[in-house]
């Protein structure tokens, strides 16, 4: 007898009527027109031909500032800056259990969305190491239920600050997942570039990937990316190096990004864009025109690239909304980029889903037979009604065991004349 049984779901490339077949926490079979009857199971969930996806994945978040916004002020302009000098402020207050809790609630949050991996960047630039600490602690406490892989982070800076490099590297001595960097800020052009051959080196030296802070400027003549391609190609790292925030290419000219984007492919760069946040932090500097911020999407796109959307913040020193929310960060980026288009809208629920999996390197990720049973049950028909309603998430499974649950969102209205229920997917 099977575990779990899926009937009449409706899967992202479009396939209708599919049945979803779980044994021992893996997926054993996807086809069509499985029935309880002919295929019994211990539970049986009919989709009533809604949609079925992969969970979503975060491949950009900072989870060891994240809920603690107001403290210990409210960022009054708004500005990156701010919200970096901000988090300085707060980090001589901060606890290990503080940290902790913060971060098992958004946990939680992330869940009751659907959301079951993140890739979360960590602080390194203290000594001490305290969210490193905390957040190694969180990744054992979620791992039954959500995939936390940390990035070392050196928000200061790795050549600014005497001993950052040998933080960092500590860090990553004690199970860090990923090597960070932000050449952008550290003090000139030069010592960005050197931070980032000697940032790729040691992931070279050590096996691990690379996620960096690159560029997250308006200024067009921040061209980390650059170097970082140069890097990966020089050190053989194809495929394992991602390039997050790239806001500046937002503002290059068309000529110098015909020649940049070529690089990054060959070089086989990953991208995350963070509509959410790069819509509200970047272009501050303008009065108008007002530049969005956010890099070139369907170009990356268009050139082969993996692009991922993050959500990177969520009330925090940089941002005061967010609910861990991925269909949130797709809907932003699906506007900001202009992808209105119904392939360019699909492409925006495969920069939650699919492609952030990729630049995580997830195994067992997906909807087809052998990978792990982690799935979410949407109310919508498809990926495109998905963002455009940010569905509620009715089921989400991890290992064929329903984890959490939402109810249909439906309204009740009291007017003449007119149904007495507003359901979003009903069809005129």
């Amino acid at each position: 007898m099977l575990d779990l049984l899926i009937t009449h779901a409706t899967l992202p490339d479009g396939r209708q009527n599919m049945s979803v077949a779980v044994q021992d926490g893996h997926i054993a079979e996807v086809t069509e027109g499985l029935a309880a009857d002919t295929a019994p199971a211990h539970e049986t969930v009919d989709a009533g031909g809604l949609l079925l996806s992969p969970p979503f994945v975060d491949a950009h978040f900072h989870m060891d500032s994240t809920l603690s916004y107001g403290q210990p002020r409210v960022n009054a302009s708004g500005t990156l800056l701010e919200g970096i000098a901000l988090w300085g402020e707060l980090k001589p207050t901060l606890t290990h259990d503080a940290i902790v809790q913060r971060a098992l609630a958004y946990c939680d949050w992330a869940v009751a969305r659907g959301l079951l991996a993140i890739r979360s960047h960590v602080d390194t630039s203290d000594p001490s190491l305290l969210p490193v600490h905390a957040l190694l602690d969180v990744k054992q406490r979620v791992a039954p239920y959500l995939d936390l892989q940390l990035v070392a982070f050196p928000q200061d800076g790795v050549l600014r600050r005497a001993g950052a490099l040998d933080s960092l590297r500590r860090a990553l001595d004690l199970g860090v997942d990923v090597v960070g960097g932000i050449p952008h800020f550290e003090r000139t052009m030069a010592e960005g570039a050197e931070s980032v051959r000697i940032l790729c080196e040691i992931a070279a030296d050590t096996g691990k990937r690379v996620d960096m802070h690159c560029d997250e400027s308006d200024d067009p003549l921040s061209r980390h990316v650059e170097t970082l391609a140069c890097e990966t190609q020089r050190l053989g790292l194809h495929g394992r190096v991602t390039g997050s925030h790239l806001t500046s290419m937002h503002s290059m000219d068309n000529y110098y990004v015909s020649k940049l984007i070529p690089l990054m492919a060959e070089a086989q760069l990953g991208v995350v864009a963070n509509p959410l946040i790069n819509i509200t932090l970047q272009g501050r500097h303008d009065t108008y025109p007002k530049r969005r911020g956010m890099t070139r999407v369907p170009e990356l796109m268009a050139a082969g690239l993996t692009v991922a959307f993050g959500h990177d913040c969520v009330m925090d020193p940089w941002y005061a909304g967010g609910s861990a929310d991925m269909l949130e960060a797709a809907h932003m980026g699906l506007h900001v980029a202009q992808m209105t288009g119904q392939a360019a809208m699909r492409q925006c629920f495969d920069a939650v889903t699919v492609n952030p999996a990729q630049l995580l390197g997830l195994e067992g990720y997906g909807i087809a037979p052998g990978c792990h049973a982690d799935f979410v049950l949407l109310h919508a028909r498809n990926p495109v009604e998905a963002i455009r309603l940010r569905a509620a998430r009715l089921g989400v499974w991890r290992r064929g065991r329903r984890i959490a649950s939402a109810p249909a969102p439906l309204a009740a209205v009291d007017l003449p004349g007119r149904p007495s229920r507003v359901d979003w997917l009903a069809r005129i």
